[in-house]
């Protein structure tokens, strides 16, 4: 399985449910519940009054991944888990995005490549 390792730095905002704004920069998302609406954005770009959680990078497991295969997630969360790095996942159509603390990166990567997951890099 192929991991692509984003330069992006970035924050999770919590924000009241019902918060709409336009989101930019090169990964952005926005999960509305009931209860809360949480974004992810470039740090630096928070929205106002939100309880910002800065410091995130981004590990993309390289897709399309088929609806119907099982335990890809997993694969990369399993490692993270026994190396002790708390994540925060997303999912899109294609693929899976795992955020990781900037400050774990080494440990992870290290955890990763041991699995034998194949590390890429941007650039």
């Amino acid at each position: 399985m192929k991991v692509r390792v984003h330069d992006w730095r970035l924050s999770v905002c919590s924000l009241p449910p019902g918060w709409s704004e336009r989101l930019e920069g090169p990964f952005n998302a926005a999960i509305r519940t009931p209860s809360e609406t949480t974004v992810i954005v470039t740090e630096g770009k928070e929205p106002a009054n939100a309880q910002v959680e800065p410091g995130w990078m981004a590990l993309e497991i390289e897709g399309p991944i088929p609806f119907d295969q099982v335990g890809v997630l997993l694969r990369l969360l399993a490692p993270l888990a026994q190396a002790e790095v708390p994540i925060f996942a997303v999912s899109t159509y294609a693929s899976d995005v795992v955020l990781i603390k900037r400050a774990d990166s080494s440990r992870a990567l290290e955890a990763l490549a041991s699995a034998g997951l194949e590390i890429r890099t941007d650039g």
